[in-house]
Parts: C-alpha cells; structure tokens; sequence
C-alpha cells in the first residue's frame, strides 16, 4: 500500500513539475522527478525489492506518458535507479539538506548517464556537447527540487508507519 501511495505521489508531481516548469526560465533543466522518487522507493526497500522495482517501473511509465518520451525510457531509467538506491541504501545516512541535495545531483547524473546509454544502444547518437550540458542542468535542477521530494516522500511514509518510533524515524529522515 505504501508504494502504491508513493507512486501516486510520484504522478502528481511529476503531473505538476511537467505543466508548469517550463514557464520559468530554466525551462532546458526539468528535474527528473521520476528518478528521485525511485531512487527514495530503492534507498527505503528494506528486505523485498520486487515492490520497489514495480513501483519505480510504474513512476518511469507515467513519466513516459507525460513527459512524452519514447515509452519504456524513463520505466527502464526509474528501475535502474531504483536498483542503485537499494544497493547504496545500506552504506547512506541521508540527513540535512546538503546530503539530500548531493543524492539528488547524483540521481540526475545518473538518470542523464543511464538515458544517454539507452539513446545510444537504440542507434540515436547525439550530436556534440549538448546532451552533457543539458543532463548537468538538469542534475542541478534536480538537486534543488530533490530535498522536497525526499520530504514529501519520507511525510508520506510516516503516515504508513505502524509504531510510534517509525513515524518519528520517518518524519527525521532517511537513516539507512
């Protein structure tokens, strides 16, 4: 239930991010929303990655849909993503603005490079520097969108915990 909660989430602001990023003047840097969420699904799944993996699968879809991107990119972006997230999620205190800010860029960076690999394994080579520097405006405009994803995230999560002590845990932070 509560991946089906966050991947709601995840559509609405994706919905919200998608509509109404472009009339601000970053309008080449979208934050790739999709990616933060999966990366908090694979950096919260404790002991069972399947329901992460199909929730991040199901963020990336949604993704597709309304970013209209070629379908199956941003799913398949999402679930390697949220594979990341699992693996480091041991090794990672995520506490404070700066740590969130940082996991954020890196998600961007890693969302841009596993994008690019994917543009390039279909045959759709990009020409010269600029995919490199849109992928670094959008890791930016990642990592400053990326602290309120995580605290909408980890709000939504204290509302789906069962004691007390997860309900603090989770409104403090990610502690992993």
């Amino acid at each position: 239930m509560r991946v089906a909660a966050q991947v709601l989430m995840a559509y609405g602001l994706v919905l919200l991010f998608a509509s109404t990023w472009h009339f601000l003047p970053l309008d080449r840097a979208v934050p790739e929303v999709g990616a933060l969420c999966a990366m908090y699904l694979g950096l919260t799944a404790r002991y069972r990655l399947a329901p992460a993996v199909l929730g991040a699968v199901l963020i990336g879809y949604l993704s597709d849909l309304l970013m209209g991107t070629p379908r199956g990119s941003q799913a398949l972006i999402a679930a390697v993503i949220c594979c990341i997230g699992h693996l480091i999620h041991r090794r990672l205190i995520l506490r404070g603005r700066v740590a969130a800010v940082l996991v954020a860029v890196v998600t961007g960076l890693l969302a841009g490079l596993v994008g690019a690999l994917l543009r390039i394994y279909a045959g759709h080579l990009p020409d010269g520097a600029q995919p490199l520097s849109s992928t670094l405006w959008v890791a930016l405009a990642s990592g400053l969108m990326g602290p309120l994803v995580f605290r909408l995230c980890r709000a939504l999560d204290a509302r789906f915990a069962r004691s007390l002590r997860e309900r603090e845990a989770a409104r403090e932070g990610l502690t992993l």
